[in-house]
């Protein structure tokens, strides 16, 4: 069963992450069902603008802490995998052709945050939260939160929620730009699409050259950089034994 849905309704596309009994987090498969599903959003001219969502309690919960554990014989490979297949979902999400908007509910953490940040508007509910959980499991930051949140929120703000292990509030999102809108949970899907309608009647040359011009130049470099961080951190004792003892302290 795909891990991620796709939908058409011409002029939108949707993308639903859909692996909601794990909090939609993330392992290489979600991610080769979220590039395909990009690739045919891609494919699809009518298509004007795109909504990604998610399924369950959690929009995502980031990397599948799980997948880590039942590739122990080799984690650098793995991880170097999903970081990787990662990477090239937020590149493939921030340079499609046409605008997105994000739908965010519940959870998000960890690298999941890279998928948020290549949304080009944000919209969430009150009880989003965006937390970085890396100090706490003892990982190196991925998913753009060096390379892409600094910009966004400012340097302070990111180091401070990356350093002291601190969720970002829906509140604070919108206070710090890292979201537009916080629109109530109920409403959430409507107001998306709506978002969505609105980007899919403005002329496409311009939202193109416009959000070619924000994102800036050097994104790919700035994410392959955390990506050797990660992996340079992942062959410590210490991220080790975060893991093991993340994980017993959340049995499956």
């Amino acid at each position: 069963m795909a891990l991620v849905r796709l939908e058409f309704e011409p002029p939108l596309a949707a993308l639903t992450l859909a692996r909601p009994a794990r909090h939609n987090s993330l392992v290489p498969e979600l991610l080769r069902d979220l590039l395909a599903a990009l690739a045919a959003v891609r494919a699809r001219p009518e298509a004007r603008a795109l909504i990604l969502q998610a399924e369950g309690r959690s929009f995502s919960t980031g990397g599948d802490l799980r997948g880590f554990q039942d590739h122990q014989a080799d984690l650098a490979g793995y991880a170097h995998e999903l970081v990787g297949l990662l990477n090239e979902a937020i590149l493939a999400l921030a340079d499609l052709p046409i605008p997105s908007v994000a739908a965010v509910h519940g959870q998000v953490t960890g690298g999941a945050l890279g998928l948020v940040l290549a949304a080009d508007l944000v919209l969430v509910a009150p009880a989003g939260t965006f937390t970085p959980y890396y100090a706490t499991v003892g990982f190196s930051p991925d998913g753009g939160w060096t390379a892409m949140l600094p910009a966004v929120i400012g340097p302070r703000r990111a180091a401070a929620a990356l350093l002291l292990d601190q969720a970002i509030t829906a509140e604070h999102a919108v206070a710090w730009g890292l979201a537009e809108r916080c629109v109530p949970a109920a409403d959430l899907a409507a107001e998306a699409r709506a978002a969505a309608r609105r980007l899919a009647g403005l002329a496409p040359g311009s939202l193109r050259r416009a959000r070619l011009l924000l994102r800036g130049a050097g994104l790919a470099e700035r994410l392959e950089a955390e990506r050797a961080q990660f992996l340079a951190q992942l062959a410590t004792p210490e991220a080790r034994r975060g893991l093991q003892r993340f994980l017993e302290a959340r049995p499956a």
